[in-house]
């Protein structure tokens, strides 16, 4: 009897020749057998929608990244320590009594008070961008504008919003790399401790209030609590200004990638704009910019037809479910009005994205004045390079060249 191939690893996924082929990659482990291990990375992977949406909610399974912090290597204790203490990270019933507290300033209502800013500072880009014939889409764009939004719920002013994001990406860059050097693990862990220096100096201000309903005005709240863990308050700020515009950012230059590589689907939006919310959704799909979340089995159980032993890690691969057939017919397809199937980039289950609703907004400003505001544009330039990550998906440059306009 022949012997089944073994599925190749979920680490090819970081070889350069592979990231413009990496749904190709993706539906050759699924169709291996959608729930593998791979011996690379230590770990299950599952690739299908049905294992992914499953396991992402269900209660057997902990979210828990760094279950042993002494196990962790010196340099990235520091960083683990306060990973261990963010919601993203945590189980029932810390993950819950966290989420209470900061959903306030995500609710529909708060969320749509921001279409102003939002719509203000993408215009101002776009102003500056208009008459120069030519937008780095990633770097003018996509990552100064939801680091804006994010630094305006928390207070930040303009002067520091620099340094925030300076110390933001060796963070996500060590949590979307399974495998670090020490060099990095330290430049993580001391980037880090700098952030959380900076957001407790910003809570802990008198001088300027808060105003209401922002993340600032909450947290400053619950600093206020003598029941309240001010450390772990720190580093779920961390974790909102990090994940609230490393993600945006890369969702951003994917979808505007997508659509230049669509011209179509780019003229079926300026032609029909009611679709842009549906638009959103789709590219999200498309090319999600999260493509990983991980769980771990608190005890021996069966999954998929496998034994999974305790303490053994899942990788659920976001952007693999996102493109299953059996539930995306013809995923490989651009799609505006697809019919059924919930994609998985926000999450699934507790954990779905805390910011998911502000995440949509941004999108939805950004589609419409990219279609609107940019006549003719093209590719400035060679193919943009991705990001080395197996977590995060998104581009380090998307250069741009359209008609000038005044």
């Amino acid at each position: 009897m022949p012997t089944q191939a073994r599925p190749a690893s979920l680490l090819f996924a970081l070889r350069p020749k592979n990231q413009d082929r990496l749904y190709d990659l993706y539906a050759d482990l699924r169709g291996a057998d959608e729930l593998h291990w791979d011996r690379y990375l230590d770990a299950w992977v599952a690739t299908s929608h049905d294992v992914v949406s499953a396991t992402a909610g269900d209660p057997r399974f902990s979210s828990v990244r760094y279950p042993d912090i002494d196990a962790v290597s010196e340099e990235l204790r520091p960083l683990a320590r306060v990973l261990s203490r963010q919601m993203l990270y945590s189980d029932a019933p810390d993950h819950a009594r966290l989420r209470a507290l900061l959903s306030r300033a995500f609710t529909a209502r708060a969320v749509a008070t921001l279409r102003g800013r939002i719509q203000e500072a993408v215009d101002r880009i776009l102003d500056h961008a208009a008459p120069t014939g030519r937008l780095d889409i990633v770097a003018d764009l996509a990552r100064p504008l939801p680091l804006a939004v994010i630094c305006d719920l928390l207070g930040v002013p303009e002067e520091d919003r620099s340094a925030l994001s300076a110390w933001s990406d060796p963070v996500a860059a060590a949590i979307g790399n399974s495998r670090l050097d020490a060099d990095d693990s330290r430049a993580a862990s001391e980037a880090m401790e700098e952030m959380l220096a900076y957001l407790r100096t910003l809570l802990s201000r008198k001088d300027a209030p808060p105003a209401p309903h922002t993340l600032r005005a909450l947290l400053a709240t619950g600093t206020d609590d003598p029941g309240q863990d001010v450390d772990e308050l720190l580093a779920n700020s961390a974790l909102l200004l990090i994940a609230g515009h490393e993600t945006t950012t890369h969702f951003i230059g994917n979808a505007a990638l997508a659509l230049l590589d669509h011209p179509q689907a780019a003229d079926q939006l300026r032609e029909r704009p009611e679709l842009i919310p549906a638009a959103v959704e789709e590219l999200l799909r498309y090319d999600s910019p999260v493509q990983l979340m991980l769980r771990r089995a608190r005890h021996d159980l069966d999954l998929a037809g496998r034994s999974v032993a305790a303490g053994q890690t899942v990788l659920l691969v976001c952007g693999a479910a996102n493109r299953d057939p059996a539930v995306f017919p013809d995923p490989d397809v651009l799609d505006f009005e697809r019919p059924g199937g919930r994609h998985v980039a926000f999450g699934y289950g507790p954990h779905f994205c805390l910011g998911a609703a502000l995440a949509r907004l941004e999108g939805v400003v950004v589609l419409e004045a990219l279609l609107t505001r940019l006549p003719g544009w093209s590719l400035d330039g060679p193919e943009p390079s991705r990001l080395r990550s197996l977590n995060f998906r998104g581009l380090e440059s998307l250069k741009v060249s359209f008609t000038p306009t005044r």
